[in-house]
């Protein structure tokens, strides 16, 4: 029997999102699965009309089994607050569940995921967007932006549109909106550029805001 090369043996018919949660904690399509302490599947419920897809749970997610509850989420929280964006009224998820680290002694730090992990996790996204029908899809960063729109993303040269394109004909595609992750505004807090970073990333909201 061939290994699995994605998620989709592991994903239920069933758009229920408890179902998918659930179903997501026994998920072996990759290999993150296993030093990752447990899937961080999304935060929200089905009614959200805007989706907000990050690129991987960090070391705090991880450990708490929810998305964007860092110092990251934190910035986010802010931004949404100033778009005018109520964070109950969002589904937030990521385009890998489990998260990719590099261990340097008692630290665990980031380690971009791999186009092959993006792609193996890809069927719990087509999952999430059946399950919401969200009226738009933010996307944070280009790991997030390659996910949804399945092709490599300059956030530099989709910033700042809505980006209507429908997608495969099996899994229309509502309109998107790409731009930066709120962990690289937050590199720059205390720094020149953060006041303008963080003003790019509410800006970028604001555009999702009238389809939510």
């Amino acid at each position: 029997m061939a290994e699995p090369t994605d998620a989709t043996p592991w994903v239920p018919d069933s758009r229920e999102l408890e179902d998918l949660e659930s179903a997501a904690h026994e998920c072996r399509g990759c290999e993150l699965w296993q030093p990752a302490t447990q899937v961080v599947f999304s935060s929200g419920d089905r009614s959200a009309r805007i989706m907000l897809v990050g690129e991987q749970p960090g070391d705090q997610e991880d450990r708490a089994g929810e998305p964007f509850v860092g110092p990251a989420g934190r910035v986010l929280d802010e931004a949404l607050t100033e778009a005018g964006i109520a964070r109950e009224a969002a589904y937030l998820t990521n385009a890998v569940k489990h998260f990719r680290f590099e261990q340097r002694g008692k630290r665990r730090i980031h380690a971009k995921p791999e186009v092959r992990h993006v792609g193996a996790c890809r069927p719990w996204l087509d999952a999430e967007l059946e399950a919401v029908s969200p009226g738009v899809v933010v996307a944070l960063g280009a790991t997030a932006a390659r996910a949804v729109l399945e092709r490599p993303v300059k956030i530099g040269e989709v910033r700042g549109t809505v980006l209507d394109e429908a997608g495969p004909p099996d899994r229309p595609r509502p309109p998107v909106v790409v731009t930066t992750h709120p962990s690289a505004v937050l590199r720059l807090r205390g720094r020149d550029g953060y006041d303008e970073a963080f003003a790019g990333l509410v800006d970028d909201l604001r555009l999702a805001a009238p389809f939510a």
